[in-house]
């Protein structure tokens, strides 16, 4: 191989690693902006399933997106399978508390 020939061939990782970066850097900055972006809506919601219960938080854009997370997680912790989880979402919540924070 010539020296010229590694030289662009360094020089070529060089650059296609300097993209992966900025990619990189990118993508985790999108994230963080979003999570932040998130924070209008934030909400307790405690269910009973089965006769175990669990509470979660969650923050969303608008209040039903909110309230539909927090229920969809604390489901997480009380059913297994797809049945017991629609069962459960589709259960009242026992709690629902809304804040500003």
């Amino acid at each position: 191989m010539s020296t010229s020939f590694q030289a662009r061939r360094r020089q070529g990782r060089r650059w296609t690693y300097g993209v992966a970066i900025l990619f990189a850097v990118a993508v985790i900055g999108l994230v963080i902006y979003s999570s932040f972006g998130n924070a209008g809506n934030r909400v307790e919601v405690c269910v009973t399933f089965q006769g175990r219960q669990a509470c979660r938080t969650a923050r969303a854009r608008d209040r039903e997106g909110a309230l539909r997370t927090a229920t969809d997680n604390a489901c997480a912790q009380l059913a297994s399978g797809m049945n017991e989880t629609n069962q459960c979402t589709h259960t009242a919540p026992d709690r629902v508390t809304w804040s500003s924070r």
